[in-house]
C-alpha cells in the first residue's frame, strides 16, 4: 500500500497532528526554517538562508506526549529520524511517518528478542512489506517496551 504524498515538511507535521488527535495525544512543534537553522544545511554558505536554488528549507521537531515518548524530528530532505522510547530509527521516509506512528501508538510495534543476531528489537511494521527494526539497547527497556514484548 502505497503512503500518501507529503510534499513538504508542513504536510509532514499536519499529519502527526493528525495521528496525535486520533489517539488523544499533546503535540509541541519547534520549526527551523532557513539554511541558518535547519541541522543539515553545511553546504550553504555563512550567513545564508535560501539554498541555491532560491527555497528556504524548512525542518520540524515534534514531541509527542503520552507513552511511549516519542519525538520526530522531520528534515528537508524527505525523511525524519523517530525516536520511540529512546530507541532511534534514523532515514524513515517522510511519507512513511503517520503509519509508523499509528504503528507505535495502535499497538503493532513489538519489542523481539533475538539469538542471531543477538538482543532486543523494537519492530515497527507498516501496511505493505515495509518494517523498520532497531536494536535496544538493554538498559533502555522502558515499561512501555517491556510491554510491548512478543516472544519469537
Amino acid at each position: 500500500m502505497a503512503h500518501p504524498q507529503l510534499p513538504s515538511t508542513e504536510a509532514a507535521v499536519t499529519a502527526v497532528r493528525e495521528v496525535a488527535k486520533a489517539y488523544n495525544l499533546e503535540v509541541t512543534v519547534t520549526d527551523d526554517i532557513g539554511t541558518d537553522q535547519t541541522s543539515r544545511r553545511t553546504s550553504a554558505g555563512a550567513f545564508a538562508v535560501t539554498d541555491a536554488d532560491g527555497s528556504l528549507p524548512h525542518e520540524a521537531f515534534i514531541e509527542l506526549g503520552g507513552a511511549p515518548a516519542v519525538t520526530v524530528q522531520v528534515f528537508p530532505e524527505d525523511d525524519a529520524r523517530i525516536s520511540v522510547d529512546g530507541v532511534v530509527f534514523d532515514d524513515v521516509p517522510r511519507d512513511s511517518v503517520p503509519a509508523f506512528l499509528r504503528s507505535v501508538y495502535g499497538g503493532t510495534a513489538y519489542v523481539r528478542s533475538r539469538f542471531l543476531p543477538p538482543g532486543q528489537w523494537l519492530v515497527v511494521p507498516l501496511p505493505g512489506d515495509e518494517t523498520y527494526k532497531e536494536l535496544v539497547p538493554r538498559t533502555m527497556l522502558s515499561p512501555w517496551l517491556s510491554r510491548s514484548f512478543r516472544s519469537s
